[in-house]
């Protein structure tokens, strides 16, 4: 048997790389769904959770910060 020839080999390698752009893809798409999902529980929980705990004015020092 003879080896593969160099164009069987490039269309190997771009197959490769298209399978593995759509695995990004796919993953970024799943990140995006999660986030989606995350939001919608924040927005109906009715607060930030990031804003949980700060009260309108000046903040009290953190150790850190002195």
């Amino acid at each position: 048997m003879g080896r593969p020839g160099p164009a069987t080999q490039a269309k190997r390698n771009r197959e490769r790389s298209k399978k593995e752009r759509q695995q990004e893809k796919d993953e970024k798409r799943s990140l995006r769904k999660e986030l989606k999902k995350e939001r919608a529980r924040i927005a109906a929980d009715g607060f930030d959770p990031d804003l949980l705990g700060i009260q309108p004015g000046p903040q009290p020092l953190t150790p850190f910060e002195s």
